[in-house]
């Protein structure tokens, strides 16, 4: 028995969300150890559309434990609201708990006005932020001034944390940004009563992940945002503001490394990505809006068109390195039905000539500069969408996914072949080692 971790690939939208879903059906516990709101995950249950922002996708099953371990940057509003709609959906299961780590950040009022104040000051340079006030948290957090979730619960060291807090962000705000300041007491009396609300949900989280693990149970990891944003390993500063490699799920769940882990990484049958940054495969045509379209390519937090371009296996290639991860999830596979000819980026050409296989590079204007290299691979017109095993894909299909496998020197374990829970192959369960 194995304990999983689950990371995206790519620059996030991978279809984490449908992949987490589905395991959580074997999980006792599943845990979000990183980002916040800024991420989205989309679940298609029996027709019915959902989209989580905070709460972990085993959310929808009953009998689990949902955690949103210390990592993450907590929004109390958005928090919450999700709790509302899924509680009036009829879509929180009466025997399903949700802990909320206490040494969770909070995002505040003034981090989103100061994440939309400074995209706006960048002009043409900018980063392609969401605006929720994700990086200004983990900024305050790495700064030692951050306020977590349990300083909800103690009004006088929160009033105190907020009002010195506040001297500094107004300051920006009014005499750098040119905005209106934020008013301490406002925010002081809106965070209390998210508080009150959020009291029966917070704890240490970490004893709870660790008193699971020794029983025996398993554990379910779910990221955010995809490789490539990782603050460190990804196409910086094109990046999120926090660790997205399968690493940060023990520091941001509070659990150690020891145990049974493996670690699955999510693929998209071609890729994406949002905001700016360069990416090398993407596609400025007629192939590239066809994917856009088919594949519903807006993103589930902001609505932005995401762009598009064929899949790139030295984007893969250097998430499986980092991240460790032992097995791919290849997801919107059925995105691709209809394309006569399909393209898989083998490399990349730099414009010194050089050729670059395995490591996407960290300068920025070399990545720009890079031409891909490709391979051509027959497309298919069959409908996939009603598959539940390989043999029953068509003969082309099988093709994309071996040279995919070989690439990736790493076995496939899930294929998925539309949006639906049940519309999967499942080549391995992770769970069962």
């Amino acid at each position: 028995m194995a304990n999983v971790i689950v990371v995206g690939t790519q620059w996030g939208d991978e279809g984490k969300g449908k992949v987490v879903d589905l395991y959580a059906e074997n999980a006792d516990v599943i845990s979000r150890f990183q980002g916040g709101n800024n991420a989205g995950h989309t679940l298609v249950v029996k027709g019915v559309q959902t989209i989580l922002h905070l709460i972990p996708s085993g959310i929808l099953h009953d009998q689990k434990i949902c955690v949103i371990g210390n990592g993450v940057v907590v929004d109390p509003q958005v928090l919450l609201d999700e709790i509302d709609k899924l509680t009036s959906r009829g879509l929180f299961p009466p025997n399903t708990s949700l802990y909320v780590s206490e040494k969770a950040h909070l995002i505040m009022p003034y981090h989103r006005r100061l994440d939309l104040a400074r995209e706006g000051r960048r002009g043409g340079g900018k980063i392609g932020t969401t605006g929720r006030g994700i990086g200004p948290a983990y900024e305050d957090k790495v700064a030692r001034t951050g306020i977590r979730v349990g300083d909800l619960f103690d009004s006088d060291s929160f009033r105190e944390k907020l009002v010195r807090n506040l001297e500094e962000k107004n300051f920006l705000l009014t005499n750098y940004f040119g905005e209106e300041r934020v008013d301490p007491e406002a925010v002081f009396t809106e965070y209390h009563g998210y508080g009150e609300r959020l009291l029966p949900f917070v704890t240490d989280t970490s004893v709870i992940l660790h008193r699971e693990l020794r029983r025996g149970r398993k554990i379910l990891f779910e990221g955010a945002q995809g490789c490539h944003l990782d603050i460190d390993h990804g196409t910086y500063p094109y990046v999120t503001s926090s660790n997205t490699v399968a690493a940060n799920a023990f520091s941001g769940t509070g659990l150690g490394p020891a145990g049974n882990f493996t670690v699955v990484g999510i693929c998209k049958a071609y890729t994406t990505r949002v905001g700016s940054g360069p990416f090398v495969t993407e596609l400025s045509c007629e192939i590239g809006r066809r994917i856009q379209d088919a594949g519903q390519e807006f993103g589930a937090t902001t609505g932005r068109k995401r762009r598009c371009g064929w899949l790139d296996m030295v984007l893969v290639r250097h998430a499986i390195r980092v991240s460790g991860i032992t097995g791919i999830a290849l997801t919107k596979l059925d995105v691709l039905t209809g394309i006569e000819k399909i393209k898989i980026c083998v490399g990349y050409q730099t414009a010194r000539g050089e050729r670059i296989n395995f490591a996407v590079p960290a300068n920025l204007q070399v990545l720009a500069n890079c031409e891909p290299v490709y391979e051509e691979i027959d497309g298919w017109t069959e409908d996939i969408s009603q598959a539940r095993r390989i043999e029953e894909l068509p003969k082309n299909v099988r093709k994309y996914l071996e040279r995919i496998e070989t690439m990736a020197d790493i076995p496939l374990v899930l294929v998925s072949v539309g949006a639906a829970r049940n519309e999967t192959i499942v080549l391995k369960n992770p769970f069962i080692s």
